[in-house]
């Protein structure tokens, strides 16, 4: 499993504490007479919902027992879904993603890491805030 695919999936996977809704708390209602096999139409699948990367992030965050500051650093938002953050690991995740800048400058890749981690997790159906995207 490539890394990125490992983030995604920490950070999809992982349900945010929020606070119960009002829906949550009525009842359900009773369930429809099934109906016969023949007659089912077959309606298409709701679209999913968008994660909210920030919620999950912040969440993890606010459990990690030290300061990470997922918001700037690939380092810190590595180290929240429980991943190796070395410089092996970053150079790899570059290659992952098409880096084709210079590795030895670890300071540029590691800004140019962070973005695009960002803007894929929102091309993969997450919500985070526009200025983390730009």
């Amino acid at each position: 499993m490539s890394i990125f695919s490992t983030i995604m999936g920490k950070i999809f996977g992982h349900k945010a504490k929020t606070a119960p809704t009002a829906t949550a708390t009525k009842p359900a209602p009773a369930p429809a007479p099934a109906p016969t096999p023949a007659a089912a139409p077959v309606a298409p699948a709701p679209p999913p919902q968008p994660v909210d990367v920030t919620a999950v992030l912040d969440d993890l965050a606010a459990n990690a027992g030290q300061k990470l500051d997922w918001r700037h650093s690939i380092v810190d938002l590595m180290k929240l879904v429980g991943l190796e953050s070395s410089l092996a690991e970053r150079k790899e995740l570059a290659d992952e993603l098409g880096y084709t800048g210079d590795k030895g400058d670890s300071a540029a890749m590691n800004i140019w890491l962070h973005k695009q981690v960002i803007r894929k997790l929102s091309e993969n159906g997450g919500k985070v805030p526009a200025e983390l995207v730009d």
